[in-house]
């Protein structure tokens, strides 16, 4: 059973609240990706069904239906249940899927991000190399100019 504290784990409608509250620091990928999926209606639903497929409540809710239907509408081999459950076998896989997909493509942002930032660093990186060394060559060439020679 979740704990209010665990709700926000488990809703992906209060992600975008949840990411820009309290000033803190999340990758824009994150914050991109929620923002994208908050704004498709399309995208919200199925991670609302997601979200609820994905919980306890979802568990409990199943086993009291099938043990009703079980008990009182049909009885043995319950052929209606046997097409009910594998009718929501397909819908639930195939929003299994549209997970797998939304959770690709926010690593994908994410990697394209860390590349791009990680070029940026190595550019910058690499500049500052090349001025420390011109530095680094201007003061020897200082040093050598301004020491006296010592005869041998």
């Amino acid at each position: 059973m979740t704990t209010p504290a665990d709700d926000h784990r488990h809703n992906p409608q209060l992600i975008p609240r949840r990411l820009l509250r309290g000033g803190q620091l999340h990758h824009p990928a994150v914050l991109e990706e929620a923002k994208r999926r908050s704004d498709n209606l399309q995208l919200r639903l199925a991670d609302r069904i997601t979200a609820f497929a994905g919980s306890m409540n979802f568990v409990w809710l199943h086993a009291a239906l099938f043990g009703v239907w079980m008990v009182f509408v049909e009885r043995n081999p319950w052929p209606t249940l046997t097409l009910v459950v594998s009718l929501e076998a397909i819908f639930l896989s195939t929003f299994v899927m549209i997970g797998q997909n939304r959770q690709a493509a926010f690593q994908q942002a994410r990697a394209d991000h860390d590349f791009q930032t990680q070029e940026l660093e190595l550019k910058t990186n690499t500049e500052l190399t090349r001025q420390i060394h011109v530095l680094t060559e201007e003061l020897h060439r200082r040093f050598i100019q301004s020491t006296p020679e010592r005869p041998v």
